[in-house]
Parts: structure tokens; C-alpha cells; sequence
């Protein structure tokens, strides 16, 4: 698999990093747009572990960027960018969080609420019936589940989509249940909060407020952990702000602002 895709003309300082985990390339239409007046590195995650993913990132990163980075993170690739923030605060100059996981556990049962609601009973089944064949051990059709899993959260996640087609470059299983189960661990423990103390950057949040993901669950808990920290809440808007009819112009106001701000 590609490791890293480049987009526009150096210096190649900003990086966006996508969710999953295990969905490489499903940042590219961010980077496609950013690169019109930046230069936009995609680097791709394939690593089972936190540790492993910021390792790989930084070594990407430093063979084909230069510090301090930009970090653009959606979902999942929002967590890690705040992680790598927070084990490297010299590297970085700023963090866009886009869509990210909350950082405490009580936020959670509102998102499987959200999400249960706006899928039918059938749906509903089969996303019980996904991660049952998620946890089969000998599951040779693995990529495919988590492929079919995703498409149906990010209907649950949607407002308006302007397309249904998935850039990303590959779906990997093993490294979705190794991470997630990491992240768990460390939201539970209230390491992952704590992490946001040691961040020296600006952050800040962008969430769509019909995203299953709680918007509360990412400001009221880096409001208080975070030193310099900026929510922006967008309206009519779901997980992906640039594919959301009535938010996609808004969203990328903000980012050419924030990165022109730097």
C-alpha cells in the first residue's frame, strides 16, 4: 500500500491524517483541496498499536515534510493528531481536530443512542450481526465487514451527503480492533484527557452538530485540559464536514483560516 501521497508544492508542512483506524485514504479529498495553496502530505497508517502509529508517523513525516507540522485529523486520525501533539509538542504548530472521539466515557451512550435512532431495525441487526464477524478470529472476509460496517455508520453519521463514495485505499480489520481497544483503555483511565495538558499548540475542534460523535464530548473536556483551545460547532453538518451540502463551504472557510493564521 502507498505510505504517503503529496499534494501541491513545498514546504510540505501540513499533514492530514484519516480515521479508521484502518482507513487509509479517506483524507484525500481534504488534502486535494488544501494543496490549491499549500503543500499537503496524506500519510498513511498501517501500524496495530498508538505507539506504532506515531512512530510511523513521525518517520513519515520527517523523510518527507519538515517540522514543526500542521496535523489535520479526522475521527479517529483526530485522536492521533492530539496524541502525537501531546508525545512530541515541539513538532507541532497546530492541531485541527475534525470530528474526533470523545475523550471521556460518559459521552458514549449518547452516541450509540444517536446512532440506533437513525438506522432502521434491519440495519440496526446487522450492525450487531458485523461485529460478531469482527471478532471471529478465522473471519477470512474481514475487510469486507469492516468496509459494510462503515458504510452504515456513516449513513447513522450523515446529514446531507454530497456523495457516497469511499476514497479510501483499504480497509484493515486487525488494525481497527487492536487500536480501538487501546483507545478505550486510555479514555477510561482518563490518560487521554490528560495527554491534552502537556500540548503546547493551538487546538481546535471543528464537529458537525449532527455527527453521532457528542460535540460535548470533545468541548467540554478539552475546554478545561487544553490551554489553547477553539471550538466551532457547524450547523446542518454531520462527520464529514467537506461532504456536507450545506457545511462543506463553511468548513473549508475555517481551515484556509486557521492555516493562514499559523
Amino acid at each position: 500500500m502507498i505510505k504517503i501521497r503529496r499534494y501541491g508544492s513545498q514546504p510540505y508542512d501540513i499533514a492530514v491524517i484519516h480515521g479508521g483506524p484502518g482507513a487509509p485514504g479517506g483524507m484525500a479529498p481534504v488534502a486535494k483541496e488544501l494543496s490549491m495553496k499549500y503543500g499537503v502530505l496524506e500519510p498513511m497508517q498501517s501500524a496495530n498499536s498508538i505507539d506504532g502509529q506515531v512512530s510511523e508517523l513521525k518517520k513519515l513525516l520527517e523523510n518527507n515534510g519538515q517540522f514543526p507540522v500542521t496535523l489535520i485529523g479526522h475521527s479517529w486520525g483526530a485522536w492521533l493528531s492530539y496524541i502525537f501533539a501531546w508525545k512530541y509538542p515541539e513538532l507541532v504548530s497546530k492541531v485541527i481536530l475534525i470530528g474526533s472521539g470523545s475523550y471521556e466515557d460518559t459521552y458514549l451512550s449518547s452516541m450509540n443512542s444517536k446512532r440506533a435512532k437513525r438506522l432502521t431495525e434491519e440495519e440496526n441487526l446487522r450492525v450487531g450481526t458485523l461485529f460478531q464477524l469482527l471478532n471471529e478470529h478465522n473471519n477470512p472476509n474481514k475487510k469486507e465487514v469492516l468496509r459494510e460496517f462503515g458504510e452504515l455508520m456513516a449513513k447513522a453519521d450523515s446529514y446531507s451527503p454530497i456523495s457516497i463514495e469511499n476514497e479510501s485505499l483499504d480497509f484493515q480489520p486487525e488494525v481497527f480492533q487492536s487500536c480501538m481497544e487501546e483507545i478505550n483503555k486510555l479514555r477510561s483511565n482518563g490518560e487521554l484527557l490528560d495527554f491534552g495538558k502537556n500540548i503546547k499548540c493551538p487546538v481546535i475542534a471543528i464537529h458537525g452538530e449532527y455527527d453521532s460523535h457528542s460535540f460535548e464530548g470533545v468541548e467540554k473536556p478539552l475546554s478545561k485540559a487544553i490551554k489553547n483551545f477553539k471550538f466551532i460547532l457547524l450547523k446542518e453538518c454531520g462527520h464529514n464536514p467537506w461532504n456536507e451540502a450545506y457545511a462543506k463551504d463553511k468548513f473549508y472557510e475555517i481551515i484556509f483560516s486557521e492555516l493562514d493564521s499559523r
